[in-house]
């Protein structure tokens, strides 16, 4: 009997009796469906089945207008990702019809039809349900490929996510020109600061001879809006500008081009002599200034769209202009100079410091040198040349305050560089989301031009009207499955890609589309992890250097992963904490101090200067105290120090067992994978606070007021 004849009060019955097997097998599909293995490659471009029916029910083929690689690309990734999710199959074309989702960059949409939209800025798109000679259409347009590329994955997620597709407009620029990432990989294949493998590029001194790592790689940061990628080490290989090896690089361009990333690699200040062959690097050499330019016509002959350089002088034993007695604004200009004619750029690093400072000089201080370097030569900087300014002005640790430089630039280029990989922060075999540290970053408001002047504002150029400006991640992806060895980690190169295209987001959204698209729709998975990572910076820093800006006190000698607090002090290297018998921090003030913080501006001066309004999470980094000092929480010092070890390792202990619930909902792969992670996070976290604490109780003699550490011992 057909279903509608049956009378109403039978239908309600039947109705209750289908209900009633839908919950007795749903556990069993959910269960066949998560069992399956997934190796985390996929990353959030997963494209997981969507259980409704009715979307984009109207549209029933993709109608691409062009003819780019970049073009193609978007269409076949749209084609492909709704298959994936509808288990419907849209047909590529490129003749408009009705009930067409329509590609294209601006130009090639019907004059009527442009005249009606506000276009986009470079790299921007349009989602727009529409009618396009007389056609009902959903139209995704971009002001060039690359902005169609990344319409297309803005829609592939509003449909993953679930959001209403119904009547769209909506209209995206990015934040910036620059969006890159930075992989520290080095030509025999391994990686600095890289826990996710060997390097997807390189091995044995040559580009890898298969490519397809580096074409999906491409696909997952055009999926983000990320539009260029530096592929080798900051300490650069001089074989990179060989000519036997540029046609390599050439290789690894073409990969990158379909998706709308541009190639960029980093160079070696002393090139002109260690490739050349002059007898001098100087930059004011008139055969130096004539190298560089016959090199970049080498290059872009072979890679037209090259995105630039990227260059690390004068640091940590690279050479750089201070061997002529030449400025940086002098060094970089010169490479500028010979990019220019292409469109490329010159990123050139402030991470210039003596690594060998004097210990017993109270006035040395590490976190002075950015500025010291180049505040004075503001202005003097063309304007296809970049300064590359980490966000604190130490060294990628669990905490920092603001660089002091990046309000300082008011007339040069300067992009903002954060740390994907966590080098100080874990290093992917700890569980610790960046982004809620990045916002803190993005949001503080430096009042370099009288206030309203947040970072993330000033480092995309908006601030003080520079022509290039932007953010830029150290990935350090690599050949393990999941490209970065531990799939929570994944969060944060998703994260740095999402606020590097539109900072104003929040942590707590990134996260929530992170984890959907990564582990699908179940409420339980989605609340606990989203939870577990938002929860994970502060979980660390209290286990690692406690909320007082102590730094990381990893082993800043060795491995900067283990605990180390003896490490810092009484070496050149710059990242005291001063820690003696009698009290603990760095005095940065200007009236007792190095004088690190004058180099702000006033109102923010004033800030870190009094320890009445300095903030707890802070105040060890600007001010030496003694333990028994006590904060604003109305706790000392030295009992802040002991709790947050313990709270931390506590909280890190939860992870794991929260993780567990999970067992079942998640595919068996990931979630042992994770759990493995997880399991070991929480013991490190336990070796943590016994270090951290006895070294400080063995420091102080002060005993634990909870009776955990020990009892007062006289100091030796």
């Amino acid at each position: 009997m057909a279903l509608e004849s049956v009378e109403p009060a039978t239908k309600s019955t039947g109705a209750r009796f289908f209900r009633r097997v839908a919950s007795l097998l749903l556990p069993i599909v959910i269960s066949l469906v998560t069992a399956r293995a997934e190796s985390g490659h996929d990353a959030w471009l997963r494209y997981a089945p969507i259980h409704d029916a009715s979307v984009l029910q109207k549209y029933d083929r993709i109608v691409v207008l062009g003819e780019t690689e970049v073009l193609q690309s978007a269409g076949t990734e749209l084609a492909r990702g709704l298959q994936s999710m509808l288990g419907r199959t849209l047909p590529l074309q490129k003749e408009m019809s009705s009930g067409a989702i329509v590609l294209g960059i601006l130009p090639s949409l019907p004059k009527q039809l442009r005249n009606r939209l506000l276009a986009p800025a470079t790299d921007g798109y349009l989602l727009k349900t529409t009618t396009m000679q007389g056609r009902r259409v959903l139209l995704v347009a971009g002001a060039n490929d690359r902005g169609v590329t990344y319409g297309v994955f803005a829609l592939l997620r509003h449909v993953a996510l679930h959001q209403t597709l119904d009547a769209l407009d909506e209209r995206q620029n990015p934040s910036a020109s620059i969006r890159w990432t930075n992989e520290w990989d080095n030509l025999d294949g391994s990686i600095e600061r890289g826990y996710g493998g060997r390097s997807i590029f390189f091995s044995a001194g040559n580009v890898l001879p298969e490519l397809s790592k580096v074409r999906d790689y491409a696909r997952l940061l055009a999926s983000v809006g990320i539009n260029g990628c530096v592929v080798n080490n900051v300490n650069a290989d001089t074989r990179i500008l060989t000519s036997e090896f540029i046609p390599q690089l050439a290789r690894l361009a073409n990969v990158f081009r379909t998706w709308g990333v541009r190639l960029a690699i980093a160079v070696d200040f002393a090139s002109p002599k260690t490739v050349g062959g002059l007898n001098t690097f100087d930059p004011q050499d008139p055969a130096v200034i004539a190298w560089w330019q016959r090199k970049s016509d080498e290059i872009y002959r072979v890679i037209p769209d090259l995105g630039g350089f990227l260059m690390k002088a004068d640091s940590e034993g690279r050479s750089g202009p201070s061997a002529y007695g030449r400025t940086h604004a002098q060094a970089a200009n010169v490479i500028a100079r010979a990019l220019k004619p292409y469109g490329g750029v010159l990123i050139y690093r402030a991470f210039v410091y003596n690594h060998h400072l004097d210990w017993n000089d109270l006035k040395a201080d590490r976190a002075r040198a950015a500025y010291d370097n180049f505040a004075s030569l503001d202005g003097s900087f063309d304007d296809n040349a970049v300064v590359q300014i980490k966000y604190g002005p130490i060294d990628f640790q669990v905490r920092e305050p603001v660089s002091p430089l990046i309000g300082a630039l008011r007339h040069t280029n300067q992009v903002l560089e954060l740390q994907i990989t966590q080098e100080y922060t874990g290093q992917q075999r700890h569980l610790c989301f960046l982004a809620p540290m990045w916002k803190e970053i993005f949001d503080f408001d430096l009042h370099a031009n009288g206030g309203n002047t947040p970072v993330g504002e000033i480092a995309s150029g908006r601030t003080f009207h520079r022509p290039v400006g932007g953010f830029v991640g150290v990935a350090d992806v690599g050949q393990d499955e999941n490209w970065l060895g531990f799939d929570l980690a994944q969060a944060n190169l998703y994260a740095f890609g999402r606020l590097a295209w539109n900072p104003a987001l929040s942590a707590r959204q990134t996260i929530e589309q992170w984890t959907h698209l990564t582990f699908g729709d179940d409420p339980k998975v989605n609340k606990t992890i989203v939870e577990m990572q938002l929860e994970s910076w502060p979980v660390y820093e209290k286990y690692t250097g406690s909320p007082l800006g102590l730094q990381s006190l990893t082993n800043i000698v060795g491995d900067h992963f283990s605990p180390g607090p003896e490490s810092a002090d009484r070496n050149g290297w710059g990242q005291w904490i001063r820690a003696d018998h009698l009290g603990v921090g760095m005095d940065r003030t200007s009236g007792t101090g190095t004088g690190f913080i004058g180099q702000y501006s006033p109102p923010v001066a004033g800030y870190y200067e009094s320890l009445r309004t300095c903030p707890d999470n802070l105040l060890l980094f600007f001010h030496h105290v003694p333990y028994t000092y006590v904060l604003h929480s109305g706790k000392s010092v030295i009992q802040t120090i002991f709790d947050s070890h313990y709270e931390g390792a506590d909280e890190a202990q939860g992870f794991s067992s929260r993780w567990k619930s999970l067992e079942g909902r998640i595919d068996d792969t990931r979630f042992r994978a994770v759990l493995s992670r997880l399991e070991y996070q929480a013991e490190q976290a336990k070796l943590w606070r016994d270090t951290i604490n006895g070294w400080f109780f063995s420091l102080s003699a002060i005993a634990d007021a909870k009776g955990r550490i020990g009892a007062t011992v006289p100091h030796s």
